[in-house]
């Protein structure tokens, strides 16, 4: 019983690092013009990212805050074993 135990735990430990390792799969590369504001006029760069967002203030006349963008996570390799 102790092993069913044992091996349902480390399952369920599993699934969550998965599930959070998903969720953080974001990058800051986005096309200017494709950016989605995420502070007001002014922000800087260390209150930016205490909101969790982007910072780029190279491109004059888009958002220089901005939301990250959800990476397409290629398809796993199949073990071959």
């Amino acid at each position: 019983m102790e092993h069913r135990v044992i091996y349902v735990l480390v399952l369920v430990c599993a699934l969550t690092l998965s599930s959070l390792a998903q969720g953080q799969q974001e990058t800051c590369t986005v096309a200017p013009h494709h950016r989605d504001n995420c502070g007001a006029p002014g922000i800087t760069p260390s209150q930016c990212k205490d909101k969790g967002c982007c910072f780029d203030n190279t491109v004059r006349g888009v958002p220089w805050c901005y939301y990250p963008v959800a990476v397409d996570n290629p398809p796993e390799e199949e073990c071959p074993f």
